[in-house]
């Protein structure tokens, strides 16, 4: 019982989180981007399981868990551009262009485009290797998908 009591005051064993790969730093960048407002809203939560199911093929379970665990590498996490490095370095021109679509998609995700989500995008997108023109067709072909 003692032993009990001491372990309650004791904290917690730290968690390992796992080594990110391309879809844990999209995931980590989604969430710094709906988290840049200190207003993480199920809305955007949401989102950015449904953008996890369509551009990893998961489940909406399998979805949620990988976005608890890249709201955890968030949390820990190493700057943007570390995790858009990583992006870059893993995979091709389409899936960093999907990528950036997927970060204006949160972005607007409100119908406001905050300075601070847009600074993470900017950075992500420099350190992903893709352009400002990129950056500004992802922008337009989300506005076109949102109202269109």
């Amino acid at each position: 019982m003692l032993k009990k009591l001491f372990q309650a005051f004791r904290p917690p064993a730290p968690m390992t989180l796992p080594d990110p790969d391309a879809e844990l730093a999209l995931g980590a960048l989604l969430v710094r981007v709906a988290k840049a407002d200190r207003d993480y809203q199920v809305e955007e939560i949401s989102l950015i399981d449904r953008i996890l199911a369509r551009l990893y093929q998961h489940n909406a379970i399998e979805a949620a868990k990988v976005r608890a665990t890249c709201e955890k590498l968030h949390a820990a996490a190493p700057d943007t551009d570390t995790f858009g490095k990583l992006i870059r370095e893993t995979t091709g021109i389409d899936e960093r262009l999907a990528a950036l679509d997927a970060l204006w998609e949160v972005v607007l995700a409100d119908g406001e485009e905050r300075e601070g989500e847009v600074k993470i995008v900017e950075e992500a997108r420099i350190a992903m290797g893709l352009s400002g023109k990129d950056s500004d067709d992802a922008r337009a072909r989300i506005l076109a998908r949102r109202d269109g």
